[in-house]
């Protein structure tokens, strides 16, 4: 062999050596040094499949679980030739990013949106007050919010005489992933369902998968047509602020129970203690002078029986106001009827308190803010018969809205 041969086959090693190290799918991809520049800079991965290209998950040298939900944000309103070694470095400034997953399309730009997983809550809420409108290009704007990881599916159409045992078994039988399911129990009769439930599954993939399999028309439970959609997730709620709660919330309440026989029973053990209930229907929200009053009373007596019925007490869940302005600025069409005015809202404190997703079905107060997708399976009032639903399923049930308690 000559040496021109040996320095020829040398430098087809070497090129051959540079790319083997190109990630799968980057190679001729727009930004390509650049994208390289950055891998080698953090250390972290990057590969490319189904329509997204994912960078690290989990980063160099991770060694804890995968990150909590609450983690990670939507990153919105992306110009379309923005990659991740623009996007990458602002994001770095909030904490350290254990993925980001940009979503590609085939002519190899991105399609205007990305999600980005941080290793601690509180560094995807920084990111979310510090980088919501950061002007990535001159003029163009980032849009970043909490990302919801949705893992409960909304499903109608029940037999009304099901156990949660039951329907337990019944899900479990027809999707995998199952972790539990919530059922209400009727206002009016304790021993009926409301006709649906919401089931939790132990990961957006397996409740995605769910809610594919259940889709009207495909499978039937109990001999039933179902409908079946994702329920409403729920808006995260600030640790530090959850400790300063003073109020509990309190379901499955007898109709006939009175606000004055609540005040009763939850100020057994410190009659001054109670600054006033508020009662609609079968809940309440039950208003301490101190936390730990509300404490001691929720550890004592969620799942005590009141009047024939299982009391199921926590703590109510405040909603930043800000936030709760912005769900209300999103909904389509206001909503409408029982909300209050303008100046009610003003008088309020910082924080409106949410119920879960049957709650607002019997109050007064405003719930036009909810723009949730199964929204149309509750209503103010009572149940009503609202017509076919998809599949051709007619179904009578409540619309679904958010309680939001002022």
């Amino acid at each position: 062999m000559t040496a021109e041969d040996s320095t020829a086959r040398m430098d087809n090693d070497s090129s051959s050596m540079q790319t083997n190290k190109i990630p799968e799918g980057l190679s001729g991809v727009p930004n390509e040094a650049a994208l390289l520049q950055l891998l080698d800079r953090t250390g972290y991965t990057m590969i490319q499949e189904n329509g997204q290209r994912k960078y690290g998950g989990p980063p160099p040298g991770w060694e804890g679980l995968h990150p909590p939900r609450g983690c990670e944000v939507f990153v919105g309103k992306i110009p379309r030739d923005v990659y991740e070694d623009e996007l990458v470095p602002v994001f770095e400034t909030a904490g350290r990013i254990y993925e980001m997953r940009l979503m590609m399309d085939f002519d190899g730009k991105n399609r205007g949106y990305a999600f980005v997983m941080y290793t601690q809550k509180y560094e995807a809420k920084r990111a979310v007050k510090e980088l919501n409108n950061y002007e990535i290009r001159p003029g163009r704007l980032l849009g970043v919010c909490c990302s919801v990881d949705n893992c409960r599916l909304f499903i109608g159409g029940i037999p009304k005489t099901k156990k949660r045992e039951e329907i337990l078994d019944e899900i479990s039988k027809v999707t995998e992933g199952v972790l539990d399911v919530i059922v209400y129990a009727s206002a009016a009769d304790k021993l009926k369902n409301r006709g649906f439930a919401f089931v939790e599954y132990e990961s957006h993939r397996a409740a995605a998968m769910a809610r594919r399999k259940l889709m009207p028309g495909r499978i039937q439970l109990w001999g039933h047509q179902i409908a079946v959609d994702w329920a409403e997730p729920e808006i995260d709620v600030d640790e530090d602020v959850m400790e300063t709660v003073k109020i509990l919330y309190v379901r499955n309440l007898m109709i006939e129970t009175t606000e004055e026989t609540i005040k009763k029973v939850f100020g057994q053990f410190n009659p001054s203690s109670i600054e006033r209930v508020k009662k609609i229907r079968d809940y309440a929200f039950v208003h301490f002078t101190s936390r730990e009053d509300a404490v001691h009373a929720m550890n004592n007596l969620n799942g005590t029986e009141l009047e024939g019925s299982c009391l199921e007490v926590t703590l109510a869940k405040p909603v930043d106001k800000e936030q709760y302005t912005r769900y209300q600025k999103a909904a389509k069409g206001g909503g409408g009827g029982g909300g209050a005015t303008a100046a009610e809202v003003t008088q309020q404190p910082n924080y409106v308190y949410s119920c879960d997703p049957y709650t607002l079905a019997y109050y007064g107060y405003p719930y036009n803010a909810l723009i949730g997708p199964n929204r149309e399976y509750f209503v103010k009032g009572e149940c009503i018969n609202f017509g076919t639903a998809p599949g051709g399923i007619r179904v009578t049930s409540p619309k679904n809205k958010r309680g939001l308690f002022f």
